[in-house]
């Protein structure tokens, strides 16, 4: 898979954040048919850094009104990056 594709975009929280500071591991929302492996081999392509471990988690739709009409939106993916000692992105910091 093109890495450009399996990360979409960074996602940012107070918790991750925390995260990052603490245990050099970033969060990022990532395409839905991407594995460990495609996320892992996407942060090294795109960074430079090595991904000690990947953890994901699917993100279930939640129910949204807009006016008078019930929605929901749409299910996501979430990976949670962990990198190797002394290695960081600088970009995310």
């Amino acid at each position: 898979m093109d890495p450009y594709r399996v990360i979409r975009r960074p996602h940012t929280s107070e918790k991750g954040h925390e995260y990052t500071q603490e245990h050099n591991t970033y969060t990022f929302e990532v395409d839905r048919d991407a594995t460990k492996t495609d996320i892992k081999q996407a942060v090294k392509t795109l960074w430079g850094v090595d991904a000690k471990s990947v953890r994901t988690a699917t993100m279930p739709s939640k129910l949204r009104r807009y006016g008078r009409v019930n929605g929901r939106t749409n299910p996501w993916k979430k990976a949670i990056v962990r990198l190797a000692e002394g290695q960081a992105i600088e970009a995310l910091r």
